[in-house]
């Protein structure tokens, strides 16, 4: 949760001055980058995080081999990915215009393949359960991004942006994994030792359930903007995307919530149902005053960006900040159901919410412009979440009124809570 709010609070803080010292084209494709590097770094990145959440916390000895061969398999889709989007995605006049030569692929590519471990890596230290780590990495990277940002809109105003962003991020990937494998991996080798590690067959399964899961999710999070920045000019896009990042950080709140509960689950099955619900009461705390705050305030948020930000985009953060409440009972579900490796309807959920809100998103938006898209996200988070509610009262309710078991009464209660889950599922 902290990480969440720093995280967000430095992202507010880079893009209010980016706003103020760039031009609005400038930062529209600067923002469409972005999008573009999230959603290709995160097609393995993201993918892996919750295996990294669900089996670094029982890997024991095996943790490093784990993490080694996660770098490597995001390292190579990120490069087949950058190829594939810079055969599709440059357009004239449109935000990704200027990544049609060949040396600014080869940048991309490298930035795309940086993003991927720096995203990553979050994971591992989150499957540690050392989650201080990631708020204190970011926490820095945010403040690093924001020093350099100021004195190169006066040196190289157009491509500031990027250097600004990634420059503290290359630096972070070898810091943060010297962290990991020379201090935390062998703490936590020695600590979880005992455990029997995951099978190839049980790792095997969850991937074959989680990636495509974790890809739907991609989409609804990182392919919407870059749909919307495929249809509007940069400087519309620029208005679309403060609104989109501002929203987006809202939804880490219960991401990160339910990143946890998995973690937790994990170390321990048997007590699911009571994490469940500390999660979710926990997440609502935090998550109403939050959205509801950005909702009334909105005009006043993003006019700080300037006049063409307040006006094109309050109304898109009304909408998506009306959307993560809804969301939220969803993540807390799906966390659930990753813990249990329930992931094969992990995708199904994640999969038919994807297609909800592309295709929404695409009709809307060359109908109603940028607002559109909120509108999209809120039809979509909405009928999701009314789908999964029957689920999730199901994973809430469970053992509610029984005492603590005797260890005995492990297997059996393990037992119970994946029966419940396969009755979820049906």
């Amino acid at each position: 949760m902290a990480n969440a709010a720093v995280t967000g609070v430095l992202g507010l803080a880079f893009w209010l001055l980016a706003a103020r010292h760039y031009h609005p084209a400038d930062v529209g494709r600067a923002s469409a980058g972005y999008s573009a590097l999230n959603l290709i770094a995160g097609i393995t990145a993201l993918s892996l995080m919750g295996a990294m959440a669900r089996f670094i916390p029982r890997a024991g000895r095996h943790t490093g081999k784990l993490i080694r061969i996660g770098y490597g398999a995001s390292v190579l889709s990120a490069v087949a990915g950058s190829a594939v989007f810079l055969l599709i995605a440059g357009r004239p006049h449109g935000s990704y215009s200027e990544l049609t030569s060949i040396w600014a692929g080869l940048i991309f590519t490298a930035c795309v393949v940086v993003w991927s471990l720096f995203t990553l890596q979050d994971g591992v230290l989150i499957g540690m359960r050392n989650a201080n780590w990631v708020t204190l990495e970011n926490g820095v990277f945010g403040v690093a991004k924001i020093a350099m940002l100021l004195p190169l809109a006066a040196v190289i105003p157009h491509v500031g942006l990027y250097v600004s962003w990634m420059v503290p991020a290359a630096l972070a990937v070898p810091l943060v994994n010297l962290l990991i494998f020379r201090r935390l991996l062998p703490r936590h080798a020695e600590a979880q030792g005992d455990r029997e590690p995951p099978g190839r067959e049980e790792v095997g399964r969850f991937l074959a359930g989680d990636v495509p899961g974790a890809l739907m999710l991609l989409a609804t999070i990182s392919l919407v903007p870059v749909l919307v920045a495929l249809f509007v000019p940069p400087g519309l896009n620029a208005y679309f995307y403060m609104a989109w990042a501002i929203g987006a950080t809202i939804d880490l709140l219960a991401t990160n919530m339910a990143l946890s509960l998995t973690v937790e689950g994990a170390f321990d099955p048997v007590k699911l149902a009571v994490h469940a619900r500390a999660a979710l009461r926990r997440i609502l705390l935090i998550l109403v005053p939050v959205a509801g705050g950005a909702a009334l305030l909105a005009p006043w948020i993003l006019g700080l960006f300037g006049t063409g930000y307040g006006h094109y985009g309050a109304p898109i953060l009304v909408l998506l900040a009306a959307a993560t409440l809804p969301k939220a009972a969803t993540e807390i579900y799906l966390g659930a159901l990753r813990a249990a490796n329930r992931t094969s309807f992990v995708a199904l959920i994640q999969g038919v919410r994807a297609v909800l809100v592309l295709g929404l998103t695409v009709g809307l938006v060359k109908v109603m412009g940028i607002v559109g898209a909120g509108i999209a996200v809120v039809i979509t988070q909405s009928v999701i979440a009314v789908a999964v509610m029957p689920g999730l009262l199901g994973v809430l309710r469970a053992d509610k009124h029984s005492s603590a078991p005797s260890s005995r009464d492990v297997p059996r209660r393990r037992r119970e809570t994946a029966g419940l889950f396969r009755g979820g599922a049906a």
